[in-house]
């Protein structure tokens, strides 16, 4: 395990809490007039979900948690259990919808993920920064609509994900989504 000293914190980084592991969900580093700085810190256990709030001193030191991270597939779901398969040892595993519920909307059969795991448990997963999707629902394009204007509509892509996107893109679409914003990106070439 790695030690780093509680200025060291970041968002999203995982350390241990009490022996379990934790997400950091939110921190601030705020120095006081003549005392030394503290940290406040949001965490959110990996394993049970639940949230703790932790306050650090500067010259405190925390366990970052050692995590491994796999090359995996997004195969299939079945109901709501998410089917990946290890590029290597083609071995396949199902995590819970609710474990990963803010990346499901990018999740299409053969999407290349990376899985993060902490004592051989799956905890998160990673999809590739972009992904194409076909636009399902859409309203009609509008004539003369171009690619510079700020006006957009809502469209549901082949995923169920609804995203915003500019007034020529129409139905049957495939389009550029960025995973880590949510935004359209573009149509590829």
């Amino acid at each position: 395990m790695e030690v780093l000293k509680a200025t060291q914190i970041r968002n999203g980084m995982i350390i241990l809490h009490n022996g379990e592991p934790h997400k950091v969900t939110y921190f601030k580093h705020t120095v006081t007039g003549r005392g030394s700085a503290t940290i406040p810190v949001k965490l959110r256990n990996i394993i049970t979900g639940q949230t703790a709030e932790v306050s650090y001193r500067s010259d405190d030191k925390v366990e970052k948690a050692y995590i491994e991270e796999k090359d995996m597939e997004y195969l299939y779901q079945d109901g709501d259990g998410f089917c990946f398969m290890d590029n290597e040892s083609y071995e396949q595993i199902t995590i819970d919808k609710s474990e990963i519920e803010e990346i499901v909307g990018y999740l299409k059969a053969n999407t290349p993920c990376k899985v993060q795991f902490y004592d051989n448990r799956p905890i998160g997963v990673t999809p590739p920064t972009t992904v194409q999707l076909q636009v399902e629902e859409t309203e009609p394009a509008i004539k003369g609509a171009t690619a510079s204007g700020n006006v957009t509509k809502p469209a549901t892509l082949e995923t169920g994900l609804i995203i915003q996107v500019p007034m020529f893109v129409e139905r049957d679409d495939i389009l550029i989504i960025n995973t880590q914003t949510g935004e359209y990106q573009g149509r590829p070439r």
